[in-house]
């Protein structure tokens, strides 16, 4: 035996002479994804134009949104500065009612044959003028609708009593005055209303043919005189 390594012939073992040859490089087949083309100018622009309109829509809400706050919060000060006493007045109120009833207690002329008592009357009376002027100078003011049309938002209709001498509609009675705070209602007068008179609307119409008959009854008679043509 010769001391020379053994090695198999390339062409006898074919496997062995690709095993040991290099690795093969795979060849390039040129459908790499080749890199992103850059954005041009225009559509830039567009992007930035676009962004531009979205932040202006935001401050133009967000300035908006603050302005109905401060409006909202302005409003609700100035109401809690008009109507904070409206629960203390609907109370207060009744002293006014107090009056009036002490007044009408009295039989007409009474006062009249009693000094003494016609003190106390004006002294009430005067009490009574004092309590309303001072319920003025606080934005609260009475109501009495007597002889005027029937508001639902200012009258409480406690009865109807037949009546064509006036429009139908029209308080005739106040039993009990009705008060505002500024611009709302405190409490509504509770009243008398007339029915069975002409429609409150009809109501001009009417005086102007009552008016126009008594013109043509006031001609007639002065044609009708001796010496007139």
């Amino acid at each position: 035996m010769s001391g020379k390594p053994h090695t198999e012939d390339p062409k006898l073992n074919p496997e062995a002479a690709s095993d040991s040859s290099p690795e093969a490089v795979e060849p390039t087949t040129g459908t790499e994804t080749a890199p992103q083309e850059a954005a041009t100018p225009e559509s830039r622009i567009a992007e930035l134009e676009s962004q531009i309109a979205d932040l202006t829509d935001r401050l133009l809400r967000s300035h908006a949104e603050i302005d109905n706050i401060r409006k909202r919060a302005e409003r609700e000060k100035s109401d809690t500065a008009k109507y904070a006493i409206s629960k203390f007045a609907g109370d207060v109120v009744t002293v006014g009612d107090n009056f009036g009833r002490a007044v009408a207690a009295l039989p007409p002329g009474a006062a009249d044959n009693d000094p003494a008592l016609k003190s106390l009357l004006d002294g009430v009376q005067m009490m009574e003028r004092e309590f309303l002027n001072v319920l003025e100078r606080h934005g609260v003011k009475r109501i009495d609708p007597t002889g005027q049309p029937f508001n639902p938002h200012l009258h409480q209709a406690v009865m109807e009593q037949p009546n064509t001498d006036v429009p139908s509609g029209t308080v005739l009675q106040v039993f009990q005055a009705g008060y505002t705070i500024e611009d709302r209602v405190l409490r509504p007068a509770m009243v008398v209303v007339s029915k069975g008179g002409p429609k409150l609307q009809d109501a001009p119409a009417a005086e102007a043919g009552a008016s126009e008959k008594a013109d043509g009854a006031n001609e007639g008679s002065s044609a009708s005189e001796p010496g007139n043509p």
